[in-house]
This record gives C-alpha cells, sequence and structure tokens, in this order.
C-alpha cells in the first residue's frame, strides 16, 4: 500500500534524512523514500497507515507535510507548476533582498573606496547613525529570510540540524556581533572614545549576514531552476495526456474531461487527435504515431482488434474503440509513475553521501565553534575570529552532497522515457552499468516471435500465385501459427482463397482436403513420400532453408507437386547491429531457445552469437542464469517478459522488451517500450553515463567541502595569509550546489549513437555473388537489378558480361530469398558463393 506526502522545509540532504529516521520509527511502517529534489515522502507497506501518524512523525523531525491527493496526470501535479510557484514566491524575496544588501553593502564599503556618501554617515561622530541604518536594512533583510532562521533553529533544537541551521548560526552570530559592536560605538561616544569608535563603526558585520542570506537565496533560486529542468520528462510526459474525450454516450458524440472516462466507454479519436486512454479498435482503419511512448518514429498500422495506447497520436482514419484502461491504469500514467518512483529511489552509491550527510552538520558547527575559540585564544580579535567561525559556517554545503545523486537519476530515469526506457528504480539504473553478460531469449527479442512467409519455391510449370492460392485455401481450415503465417501472404498479395471441402488434419504430417475436385495435401517431406509425392526437383532448396532455420512445407496437388514455401520466425532487422553493438562494447552475448540444436545454431549464426544454450524449457532459463552467474558473471536478461519472469528475476538486472502494452511486469527491472534489441545497448550507454555524472557530482561535493571548510577555519592563515571572507564563502556555497545541479543536466544530451550503428548494420552486411543464366539483354540485367534490390537492405549490381550479380546483403537475408527473387525474375541461379 503506497502512500505518498508533500514535504515542506527540506533544505538540504540532512533535512530528507531528519525525515526518514523519524518516519521509520512508526511501528509497522514499510520502506520509506523521501526524495529531496520533489519534496516528497513516499512509505510503501503493507498495511495503511493513518496519516495523523505519519504527519506527526514529520513534525517531530521539525518539517511540515500534507498528503498527496492528485493523479499522475493531473495538471495540478506538473512539477513545472510547483516549481513556478516555488520560483516566484523566491524571486520576490530575492528582490526585496538584494533591494537593502545592495545599499547596505554601499554603506559599509563605501569609505573603503571612497564612494560618496551623505556627511551624517561620515566621521567618527556619526558612526551610530550609521550603524544603525546598517541594522535596519540588514535586519530587513533577515525578515524577507525569516524561514531560514525558523527553520535553522527549530531543527537545531530538535537535535537535528540541517544546512538552514548552519546559515542561521551565522547569520545570527554577525547580527549580534553587529549589535555589541554598536552598543561599543554608543559607549565610545559616551565616553569621548574616538579610536573605539572608529574601530567598531569598521567592523560591523551587518553587511556581512545580509550578504549571506542574500546570496544563500541567489544560489537556492538558481538550484531550484535547474533543479526544475530535472524534470522536464515527467512535464513532456504530463503534456501528453488530453483533457478531454469524445465517447459516445445515448447513440450520439460528447466530449467529457477526460476522468470522466469510464471502463467500457466507447471512444471516437478523430484525425491529429490523442487517444485519451487505452483500449481496443471496434471500428476503423488508421496508423498511430506511438513514438511519444515507444521512441518508435514510424505510425503504426491499427485495424479493428487492435490495441491503443493513451497519448499516441491518431494520423489518419477515425477510430472507434472501447476504453479498456482508465485513469491511473492506463499507460501512460503508469510510465509517470515509473519515472517518479525511479526518480525517487536511491541508488547504492548515494549511500556514502547519506552517511555523511547524517554527521556532516553537527561535524561542521563544531569545527566553527573551535576555529572561533582557537582563534581568539591565539591572540585574534574577536570580530577576526568570529569571521573564521562565521565563514566555516556558511561555506559548509550538505546541499551538494544531497543533490549529487538525485538530480542525475531524475535525468537519466526521464532520458530514458524519453526514448522508450523504463527504469524501475536507481539501483537497477546503477546496476545494468555493471554487467558483463547479455543473456537474449530469441522468441520475440531477436526474433518477431510471429512465423512469417520467407520463400515461396513452385514446382517447374507452376505458378507461383497459384502455389499460394491452393497451399492457403487448404491452410485457411487449420489454426497452427505456420498455416496463419501463408494465409498472411494470401491476404497481403490479394489472392482469392478457394473452398476446401473433406478437410482433415493429420497429427505431426501435414493437412489434405478438396479444392475444384482434385485432392490437395500439405505438410513435411515423410507425408510428402507416404502420398507417393516425386519431390526429388525441390530437395536442394528444401535443405537450404532447414540448414537457415526454416521449415519448409511441401503442396501437391493430385500427387503432383506444386512447391515449397518456407516459413520461419525471422530475425528482427535490428537485432544483428544490436548485438553487434553489444560485442563492441565488450560485452558476451549469449541466445536462449526452446528451438532445436539446428534451428538455434542457424538464427545464432545470422546475428553473430557464438554461445547458445538450445532446447531449453521455459523453467530451465532461470538455471541458465543461475550458472552464468556461478561463472562470475554478471548478468543482464532480456525477454519478452511472459515466460522469462523466473530468469528476469534471477539475472542481476531484467529487461522486458516489447511491453508497450503492459508495463506493469514485476519481474523486469528496466522495461523497454520498443519490439527493438537497440534499446538493450542504449540503456546500459544511459547507465554508464548517469553513473559517470554521478561520480562527477560526489568527487565535487566531498572536494569543495573538503578544501573549503579547513580554508574557512583559517587552516592556511598563518603559512599563506590566505582567510575567506564569510560573504565570499557564501557565495561559493550557493553556488557548488548549482554546478551539482547542472553538471547532472549535461545528461539530457545524452543520445544512441546513430553513428555507431549505422557503422555497425553496414559491417555486419554480406557481400555474395551470383551466376544467373538466361540473361540475354540489358532489359534482363535491370529485371534482375529490380527484383534483388526489392529486398530489404539489398543493394545488387548485375553484369551482363559474366552472367552474375554482385550483392550486399544483411544478416537477416537468406541465400534462398536471393534465389527466389531471381527465379521469379524469369531467370535460372548455377551458384551462389560469399565473396571472402
Amino acid at each position: 500500500m503506497k502512500q505518498e506526502y508533500d514535504v515542506t522545509g527540506m533544505t538540504c540532504s540532512s533535512c530528507a534524512i531528519h525525515v526518514e529516521r523519524s518516519v521509520n520509527k512508526i511501528p509497522g511502517i514499510g520502506e520509506v523514500k523521501v526524495n529531496l529534489l520533489t519534496n516528497t515522502l513516499t512509505i510503501d507497506g503493507a498495511t495503511q497507515l493513518d496519516d495523523a501518524i505519519i504527519l506527526q512523525a514529520v513534525d517531530a523531525a521539525g518539517y511540515g507535510a500534507t498528503p498527496k491527493q492528485v493523479t499522475a496526470t493531473e495538471k495540478s501535479h506538473d512539477p513545472r507548476l510547483l516549481v513556478a510557484k516555488e520560483l516566484q514566491t523566491m524571486k520576490k524575496r530575492l528582490i526585496l533582498s538584494f533591494a537593502f544588501a545592495i545599499p547596505l553593502m554601499y554603506l559599509a564599503m563605501g569609505h573603503m573606496f571612497g564612494w560618496p556618501l551623505p556627511t551624517f554617515f561620515l566621521g567618527p561622530e556619526h558612526a551610530s547613525s550609521l550603524a544603525l541604518t546598517q541594522l535596519l536594512l540588514a535586519g530587513a533583510v533577515c525578515y524577507f529570510n525569516r524561514h531560514i532562521f525558523i527553520s535553522g533553529f527549530k531543527t537545531l533544537f530538535k537535535g537535528a540540524p540541517t544546512m538552514d541551521s548552519l546559515i542561521a548560526l551565522g547569520s545570527t552570530a554577525a547580527m549580534v556581533y553587529g549589535i555589541y559592536a554598536l552598543y561599543k560605538i554608543g559607549i565610545g561616544l559616551g565616553q569621548g572614545d574616538m579610536v573605539i569608535v572608529t574601530h567598531f563603526a569598521m567592523d560591523l558585520y551587518f553587511e556581512s549576514a545580509a550578504m549571506i542570506l542574500s546570496l544563500v537565496l541567489l544560489g537556492k533560486y538558481l538550484e531550484t531552476k535547474a533543479k526544475g529542468r530535472t524534470s522536464d520528462a515527467v512535464s513532456k510526459l504530463i503534456d501528453l495526456s488530453p483533457k478531454f474525450a469524445t465517447v459516445i454516450r445515448d447513440e450520439r458524440e460528447v466530449q467529457v474531461p477526460v476522468e470522466q472516462v469510464a471502463l467500457g466507454d466507447t471512444v471516437v479519436v478523430r484525425p491529429g487527435g490523442r487517444f485519451p486512454v487505452d483500449g481496443t479498435v471496434l471500428s476503423g482503419t488508421s496508423a498511430v504515431d506511438e513514438s511519444a511512448l515507444t521512441g518508435e518514429s514510424l505510425p503504426v498500422e491499427k485495424l479493428v482488434g487492435d490495441v491503443v495506447l493513451s497519448a499516441s497520436v491518431n494520423t489518419t482514419g477515425r477510430l472507434v474503440y472501447r476504453a479498456d484502461r482508465v485513469g491511473e491504469d492506463t499507460t501512460l500514467a503508469q510510465i509517470i509513475a515509473l519515472v517518479e518512483n525511479a526518480s525517487a529511489s536511491k541508488a547504492p552509491i548515494s549511500k556514502l553521501a547519506d552517511r555523511v550527510s547524517a554527521v556532516f552538520v553537527p561535524i561542521v558547527i563544531g569545527i566553527a565553534l573551535l576555529s572561533t575559540l582557537i582563534w581568539f585564544l591565539a591572540g585574534q580579535p574577536l570580530e577576526s575570529a568570529l569571521a573564521f567561525g562565521i565563514a566555516v559556517l556558511v561555506i559548509s554545503c550538505p546541499c551538494a552532497l544531497g543533490l549529487a545523486t538525485p538530480t542525475a537519476i531524475m535525468v537519466g530515469t526521464g532520458k530514458g522515457a524519453e526514448s522508450g526506457i523504463l527504469i524501475r528504480s536507481a539501483e537497477a539504473l546503477e546496476a545494468v552499468q555493471a554487467v558483463s553478460t547479455v543473456v537474449l531469449d530469441k522468441t520475440g527479442t531477436i526474433t518477431a516471435g510471429k512465423p512469417q512467409v520467407t520463400d515461396v519455391v513452385p514446382s517447374a510449370k507452376v505458378e507461383r500465385s497459384k502455389l499460394i492460392q491452393l497451399s492457403a485455401s487448404l491452410e485457411g481450415a487449420s489454426e497452427h501459427p505456420l498455416a496463419q503465417a501463408v494465409l498472411a501472404l494470401a491476404q497481403k498479395e490479394h489472392i482469392t482463397l478457394l473452398e476446401v471441402s473433406d478437410f482433415k488434419a493429420i497429427p505431426g504430417k501435414g493437412l489434405q482436403g478438396t479444392i475444384d475436385a482434385a485432392l490437395v495435401i500439405g505438410g513435411n517431406e515423410a507425408f510428402m513420400e507416404a502420398q507417393g509425392v516425386d519431390i526429388s526437383e525441390l530437395s536442394t532448396q528444401a535443405t537450404a532453408m532447414a540448414m537457415d532455420g526454416k521449415t519448409p512445407l511441401y503442396f501437391a496437388q493430385d500427387s503432383q507437386a506444386l512447391g515449397i514455401i518456407g516459413v520461419a520466425d525471422v530475425v528482427k532487422a535490428s537485432s544483428t547491429a544490436a548485438i553487434a553493438r553489444l560485442q563492441k562494447m565488450g560485452l558476451e552475448v549469449v541466445m536462449l531457445t526452446g528451438d532445436n540444436e539446428r534451428t538455434a545454431a542457424a538464427i545464432a549464426k545470422k546475428v553473430g552469437i557464438t554461445r547458445v544454450f538450445a532446447s531449453v524449457l521455459p523453467e530451465g532459463k532461470e538455471a541458465v542464469v543461475r550458472q552464468l552467474q556461478a561463472e562470475d558473471k554478471k548478468v543482464v536478461m532480456v525477454g519478452d517478459g511472459i515466460n522469462d519472469a523466473p530468469a528476469l528475476v534471477r539475472a542481476d538486472v531484467g529487461m522486458a522488451i516489447g511491453a508497450g502494452t503492459d508495463i506493469a511486469i514485476e519481474a523486469a527491472d528496466i522495461i523497454l517500450m520498443r519490439s527493438d534489441l537497440q534499446s538493450v545497448p542504449t540503456a546500459i550507454r544511459l547507465s554508464k553515463a548517469t553513473l559517470k555524472t554521478i561520480k562527477q557530482n560526489l568527487f565535487w561535493a566531498l572536494f569543495y567541502n573538503t578544501l573549503g571548510i579547513p580554508l574557512a577555519a583559517g587552516v592556511f592563515f598563518t603559512a599563506f595569509g590566505w582567510r575567506l571572507n564569510p560573504m565570499f564563502a557564501a557565495l561559493a556555497m550557493s553556488f557548488s550546489s548549482v554546478f551539482v545541479v547542472t553538471n547532472a543536466l549535461r545528461l539530457k544530451r545524452f543520445k544512441s549513437d546513430k553513428n555507431e550503428i549505422k557503422e555497425i548494420k553496414e559491417e555486419s552486411k554480406m557481400k555474395k555473388t551470383i551466376l544467373i543464366e538466361g540473361m540475354t539483354c540489358m532489359h534482363c540485367v535491370g529485371s534482375v537489378e529490380k527484383a534483388l534490390s526489392a529486398l530489404p537492405g539489398v543493394e545488387a549490381q548485375v553484369d551482363l558480361k559474366s552472367n552474375s550479380a554482385t550483392v550486399t546483403v544483411p544478416a537477416n537475408i537468406s541465400d534462398a530469398q536471393l534465389r527466389t527473387a531471381v527465379t521469379e525474375a524469369g531467370y535460372t541461379v548455377t551458384d551462389l558463393k560469399e565473396v571472402g
């Protein structure tokens, strides 16, 4: 049971840790996550706890909280609106702060630079009016930033000091010393001691207090502005949700708010419109752009019975569909929830920062007190010793430590969502960059997962269309997956089916039926031989198909061979290049399949995989992953998320591919919305880039504090005369946080390496020579060239003089397909070989 709350008053990682610790003390509490970036508290437990108990625990830590009431796609939850509201308030405070701090700086520093000042501020005799004016100006700045004092001292008194506590202590120390100096000026004027008056008039420290607060506010403003950009991905996803939907009620179309669409409603989407909810097409045909969800640039054709996803765009025809998933159950809402949950999670690498942050503020307060005391005892004037202590308080930056990991995680997971890569947690994002072995399930991952006709080889004197017509008519009465592939080919080529009578299916052998008073049979080689059909002229092609991992289906009419149709679960166009990318990254790629050794070897050879586990049952896949892990390998398992669940859970990282309509697969750590293996190397590269950014941020945060605190404490003062003015310390602290957030934002420039993909695709192509008989003129050359070039990804050059064709072919085009293309053009292939 998940409960979410908005938390107010958090400013640094120490705040988040204190809230987390306080809530964790509640008996029976589940997993507690506090997100400093979004200022949210998430509790995931077995039972729902009373909100009052949670709010009381947050209050005990010194912060405020309110239950989150909005759903993932509501505009009021848009991070940009929350950030804009916060920035508007901060901007007002910032303008007012500097409106008073700048004149204060002019008064405090003007005499040092010879700037003109009113006469009633000049000379020791007017020191009290100068000091009083500075107090009023500094007091106004303190009032505008009173939230820092309220939050800082509240958490300090509760024994859980934060960054606000450091700023509040530093500013208060400066103000208290300034008031002390003001009294000393008054005493000096009363006693006529102008030496004392001049001394304290030069070191009032009101300007330090005001500028510390103003510069911290400036840093927070810039930091919030930058942090707002880290949630751009969620904002863009929210923008995809239409506000209204057109539904059919009482036999007429009406527009209703998208929240009012109910399960089973009939929804209408016209060309150019977005789908408000998920559903199934009832009528109409169209091409639908799903790129916003899956990253796939080409529109997908949708027919009656097909599933449509919320936020995708209808490009051509009018579609009427049934609402199957609404509200928080839609694909878009679940994607937003996944991205937000991943952003709120913690990566293992952040544990160091958490441990440091937990004790950081108390240690800094101790160092500040110690440095003030040591320098005072060493003979430094009180104001000088105090300056060292204040500088330590304001230069220390737990914020940079706290933001180092979550900013990079949020940008990284958001960038993944833009590419159709949904990452469940920061732990998964960190883990995937360390994998050494990628295990790929064959069916539906490397291959399309649906049998397709790859070759049509008619016997001599049999027309290709006749072979397809008779075979499809016979297969039309069967429900076998291979039969569906033959029917799909007939439908694609608009071939009319004939009526079949006396249909009979012989298990393990084939089919038979009567068409136009003739007996038509189809099946395997053994069935043909048993029926007395001579298939010797087709044996060479059939053997080539079988060696290529395809299933040859023989057909005959009245004991005369009609030809062979080759059917196979074809390799996806992008699989070979994706596997080559993974291997180029130094990863071992392993294939898992339930197919026999010969089919598995043929597919593996096509895509360039050398290690194969064949004849593996679904329950045996988990054992294979375990075996690889026993070899001391970090394993990522990529499967379709259905029968691969045990293996996905067992692997160090589980990736479910092509899960666009079921993103709630619990077994997977990463969900790839596109049925494209290219997403796997992209996800690994994104993980590496994110972790690199996290390491850079943590290094900067630790290096900055390790160097800055000793400098502020005066460690280098005796030897080199180096000391840090508290105002410059505040400026440095403010911009250290801005640096961390800005560095994380560089991840927004992450792109999949298209040049590398193109280069690998070219490398994975093969060059072959085909010797052709029957070409007599340039028209023949043109016919052969056209037939070969029509095959996807094939480049052909035909030479009449040598009666040959030189072709460059991708790995998923077989020799049988090349032979068929030439044969269908009216010519004979005498030889086909690969060019070394």
